[in-house]
């Protein structure tokens, strides 16, 4: 029963975070036609389309390695093609989709299970690619946050002024986790479960590879942002992170809304909203719906492959 409520609120939170955030995103663009937005869309040059394309695909590349040390973490070996294959199909269906404990999850079970891996291990694995996936951007947030703390708009109703203070307790989780890795020998219980912390060698590894992954997706709307807009790669790597950081919290699939009001929010007054939602829709399309097809693609081959191979051993028997 608490676990319905608890599923119930955070359904109701995601979906009034969407409803805010549409709102807000309709009172930006409400003195620009649907049209700016679409030429706004056709003027991104196609050599940046291009840039975003491989930075994508780089991205999806670099993902794979939260699997591959996930299974290095539990010390158990699989063939490096199906951790590839499984890894980008559940990382493109749970970043456009959202709910990774429910797609990203659930593709993982089904793949690992059916090359032999026991259920332990899939999930020791899912956590740890989850685990991984915020360790990076706590370490490259944090030190960005403090670097340069930008000003968090005054219609996100933070308590904080600047993102100064959410760079000292992301690195404060960091360094407490990477303490931890190198004193802490003994498994924890949290929950009845049992947490082991990895050695120290794959923590680096583990913050190289998710810190790698978040600068490289920032770097994919960042290829496709008008060219006039006078903001830095490094400045604007900060507002990414804030904004993906609220999307991901958010629960929304994908962020949608929550993510693009808080750039509206920070970019505006440099650009015209209509701009930027054009390169936002560039960035969803290259970042997100590309990499959704072809994962669908090969989920679709994958499952009729797996259907004939089951069929053709009944018919054996």
């Amino acid at each position: 029963m608490l676990k319905k409520l608890q599923l119930n609120f955070s359904t109701l939170f995601g979906l009034s975070l969407l409803a805010l955030s549409m709102w807000a995103i309709a009172n930006e663009l409400h003195e620009y036609n649907y049209r700016d937005i679409l030429n706004s869309l056709a003027a991104i040059p196609k050599s940046r389309l291009s840039w975003a394309i491989w930075l994508t695909a780089l991205g999806y590349l670099v993902m794979i390695g939260y699997d591959i040390l996930g299974f290095s973490y539990i010390n158990r070996s699989l063939n490096w093609n199906k951790i590839a294959l499984t890894s980008f199909i559940s990382s493109a269906f749970s970043n456009t989709i959202g709910f990774a404990l429910l797609t990203g999850s659930a593709i993982r079970y089904r793949f690992y299970a059916s090359w032999g891996v026991s259920a332990v291990a899939i999930a020791q694995v899912i956590a740890f690619a989850n685990f991984t996936f915020w360790l990076g951007m706590f370490a490259v947030a944090g030190c960005l946050f403090l670097i340069n703390p930008l000003k968090i708009p005054t219609q996100l109703h933070l308590p904080f002024a600047t993102v100064h203070p959410i760079g000292v307790i992301f690195l404060l989780l960091v360094a407490g986790y990477l303490l931890g890795s190198i004193f802490i020998k003994q498994p924890l219980i949290i929950r009845g479960q049992e947490f082991r912390f990895p050695d120290f060698k794959i923590s680096l590894i583990q913050i190289a590879i998710s810190g790698l992954d978040w600068i490289l997706a920032a770097a994919i709307l960042y290829a496709v942002l008008p060219s006039n807009i006078s903001l830095s790669y490094l400045d604007f790597l900060g507002i990414y992170l804030l904004a993906m950081f609220a999307g991901v919290v958010s629960n929304v699939p994908g962020g949608l809304g929550v993510f693009e009001t808080i750039i509206l929010l920070i970019l505006s007054s440099q650009i015209s909203a209509a701009a930027i939602l054009g390169s936002m829709l560039a960035y969803r399309g290259v970042y997100y719906f590309l990499p959704l097809l072809v994962a669908s693609g090969l989920l679709g081959i994958y499952e009729i492959r797996f259907r004939t191979r089951n069929f053709k051993n009944i018919n054996k028997l």
